[in-house]
């Protein structure tokens, strides 16, 4: 029998903790690409409160979305609050505005004190987040998911905190943002993957359940293959190798016969190995630059 989360316990597996690196990563990154020694630590703790409160409040969103459609009834995954009848679906859906009002409030503050035009940025964010499950045509549903994951968690949140450290953006920053953009794309499919026939049941259209599970595979490959050419690319082709050997793991078991509940390990592998490649960058940004 399924042991059931406390009333705290089950709000905190519900932010599902191991997507928080894909915000953390690309910001880390991002803030130490130019002069790590001159770091602007506000406006860097001010893109990570944005980026977490958006990516919280994304988490909270979907739940509330999936559970309401009835999509989260044939899932794998880690606990829903929703579907799980512990909580309302009313409060989800508050508890996810709320987290987008806090990322709201921490933007404006952001832009305040460098450029007004990330309000803009900020906005489409959190509607982004909002319709990735949510309003009558999500485009999450439609294989879409992996456009809002590129650009938001990989060009924004790095080329952005890049810019609010010294109000320019170097080149070098896209490739990177490339890289952090592909990295969160593949912690998405090992998510996807897993979910491959629950969402084939539902109707839930992503890229992996289009593909199927072992066609989905070459598309975790494929972001794979982006993480190493954005991070060479962008300067740093040691750590491009690193890459591929560090994923090697991962790609077994995206390759395997695992399906179902037999992927979570790949879940929580990818988040693990994406602390670990922005760590090595952020290493290799303070010793070189």
């Amino acid at each position: 029998m399924t042991q059931v989360p406390g009333p705290y316990r089950r709000w905190v597996l519900a932010a599902r903790p191991r997507t928080l690196p894909t915000v953390m990563v690309p910001v880390a990154v991002g803030a130490s690409l130019v002069r790590p020694a001159s770091i602007e630590w506000v406006n860097s703790l001010l893109c990570v409160a944005v980026g977490l409160a958006l990516q919280i409040g994304t988490n909270y969103a979907n739940d509330f979305s999936d559970g309401v459609r009835g999509t989260d009834l044939e899932r794998v995954g880690p606990f829903r609050l929703t579907v799980s009848g512990l909580v309302k679906p009313s409060r989800v859906r508050r508890t996810a505005w709320l987290f987008f009002t806090f990322a709201a409030v921490a933007g404006l503050v952001l832009a305040s004190r460098t450029s007004w035009w990330l309000v803009a940025i900020g906005l489409s964010a959190i509607l982004a987040g909002w319709f990735y499950t949510g309003g009558p045509r999500p485009y999450g549903y439609y294989g879409f998911g992996e456009v809002f994951v590129l650009v938001y968690f990989g060009f924004v949140a790095t080329v952005g905190t890049s810019y609010v450290q010294h109000r320019v953006i170097p080149g070098s920053s896209w490739w990177f943002g490339f890289a952090m953009g592909a990295m969160a794309c593949a912690l998405l499919e090992a998510n996807n993957l897993r979910d491959v026939e629950g969402d084939q049941l539902s109707g839930k259209k992503t890229l992996a359940a289009r593909l199927g599970r072992v066609r989905g595979s070459w598309l975790y490959a494929a972001c794979v293959a982006g993480v190493a050419l954005g991070v060479a690319v962008g300067g740093e082709i040691v750590i491009g190798f690193l890459v591929v050997v560090v994923f090697i793991p991962e790609l077994r078991m995206a390759f395997s016969t695992r399906s179902g509940r037999d992927l979570l390990a790949l879940l929580k592998a990818t988040s693990m190995t994406q602390l670990f490649i922005g760590g090595a960058l952020v290493v290799t940004f303070f010793a070189t630059r």
